[in-house]
């Protein structure tokens, strides 16, 4: 017999807010709008049913934030990294171990490296500094 912890709530909902800064923070300083709605029509970083090996444990969530966060990382200092090879290699390794727990990630380092610089453009993804309209 095996005891498994489930995954807590602030888990779950941390994966959710995590997706949500890549989608909002960090894929429109390297793809415009067009490639941000392709991937979300893509369901880039959605649970996939068919192939999902996340069931909710502890583990699995701790699993998925950190390379969740890794990725983050990489990508918000992908621009002065001083040894390209270790972060690709960071990259690549936790977005495998997305895919594995059936968050589909297609996205690789260099389609980063290589994006035109998306700064200072106008995105319909990016959170509003604030929620009043003047």
């Amino acid at each position: 017999m095996k005891v498994v912890v489930a995954s807590t709530e602030e888990q779950e909902r941390h994966i959710d807010e995590l997706v949500e800064q890549l989608y909002t923070e960090i894929f429109p300083r390297f793809f415009p709008d067009k490639e941000i709605r392709y991937l979300k029509g893509q369901k880039v970083l959605k649970p996939q049913e068919s192939d999902q090996m996340y069931n909710g444990t502890l583990k699995d969530a701790f699993h998925i934030i950190s390379s969740l966060q890794a990725v983050i990382a990489v990508l918000d200092h992908i621009d002065n990294c001083k040894d390209e090879k270790e972060y690709q290699e960071m990259f690549d390794r936790n977005s495998n171990n997305l895919n594995e727990y059936g968050y589909f990630f297609p996205l690789s380092f260099s389609q980063f490296k290589e994006a035109e610089s998306q700064e200072g453009e106008f995105s319909q993804f990016i959170k509003p500094a604030n929620s009043l309209i003047i």
